[in-house]
């Protein structure tokens, strides 16, 4: 359990390594892929896609056929 601590000293020091690794151009990118990711995720755990959604506007359009 004691993973779950990490202290002020370890995050500036795994950011410190992220900075090294991938340069400060490539951050805001990845950061921006990471944050699509992750709504995109909650978004599906809530039910909501976007084929249902898109799925539910062609159904309300359409006419029964009698």
């Amino acid at each position: 359990m004691a993973l779950l601590f990490i202290g002020t000293t370890e995050i500036i020091l795994i950011a410190l390594v992220i900075l090294l690794i991938f340069g400060g151009k490539k951050i805001p990118e990845l950061m921006r892929g990471l944050g699509k990711g992750t709504k995109a995720f909650k978004d599906g755990l809530n039910g909501k896609d976007e084929e249902t959604e898109s799925g539910k506007g062609e159904e309300e359009g359409k006419t029964p056929n009698s």
